[in-house]
């Protein structure tokens, strides 16, 4: 059977400034060179063959009020830009369960949540009891999802998993003990939306982001990032600005939404 070729969408919904210091652990690596470097905050939808998947459900106002975060639009109103009704939509993977990925849950009424088993363990866990460990996460995001559980709507899965024929799920951890990454087939091949296990393209060059669970594991991902994806190019960082300056906008939202699917424009 010939594996779909979907569309995949990166949907910018916010920003926070920081700088490039901020946002490499080996801060000596760097050579003294500092500056502006700003943080996205994404989330992704792949369409096709009959099939909608969205990856995260981003924050909403009072989160972003909360943490001094710029909210664009609203993750939901994200998606109907794209023609998505959050409320209909079957499936959603939650890569992790930081607040920027896992809030408004309740706004996507019909959908399977898919987790890693890793993640809720580290999310409810003795690692929550380490004020640095449980900053990014938002103690009602992660009690919604204990809600989702007992109410039946979490699938979790265990390592790789295949969710639909041409889009599987891979625990990479590092960032968190469950971090899980997408991988979908396109027109152009393989691409892997590698959500926090890569929040720039320069951290793939060995620095990592610095809130990090496992620097070893977080490194070893960085490697497997490469063995799932079709080249360098099909690899698409969590948080980076370029990622709306190398891909197609869509023409429902040329300032906030990336094509995946198509051939980057600029390196």
């Amino acid at each position: 059977m010939r594996v779909p070729d979907y569309e995949v969408f990166a949907l910018r919904y916010g920003s926070m400034d920081r700088r490039v210091a901020d946002n490499f652990l080996m801060r000596a690596a760097l050579d003294d060179h500092d500056g502006p470097m700003p943080l996205d905050f994404f989330l992704w939808a792949i369409v096709g063959g009959g099939r909608v998947v969205v990856v995260d459900t981003g924050f909403g106002e009072a989160v972003a009020d909360k943490r001094g975060r710029r909210l664009i639009r609203h993750p939901v109103d994200m998606l109907a830009r794209l023609g998505v009704d959050a409320a209909a939509v079957p499936d959603v993977v939650i890569t992790h369960l930081h607040y920027d990925h896992a809030g408004s849950l309740d706004r996507f009424g019909a959908a399977t949540f898919h987790l890693q088993d890793a993640e809720m363990a580290y999310a409810t866990g003795r690692c929550m009891c380490h004020g640095a460990l449980r900053h990014a996460f938002e103690v009602e995001d992660v009690v919604a999802m204990v809600r989702k559980v007992h109410a039946g709507r979490v699938r979790f899965h265990d390592g790789d998993a295949e969710l639909a024929p041409g889009i599987t799920l891979h625990r990479i951890g590092g960032h968190t003990a469950g971090l899980q990454v997408v991988r979908v087939h396109t027109g152009r091949g393989w691409v892997v939306l590698a959500a926090d296990a890569a929040h720039y393209y320069g951290n793939l060059d060995g620095n990592p982001f610095p809130l990090v669970h496992d620097v070893a594991a977080m490194l070893e991902g960085h490697r497997r990032l490469g063995e799932l994806a079709d080249s360098p190019d099909h690899i698409v960082p969590g948080h980076d600005p370029l990622v709306l300056e190398r891909y197609p906008r869509h023409p429902a939202g040329p300032e906030d939404i990336a094509c995946l699917h198509l051939e980057p424009t600029a390196g």
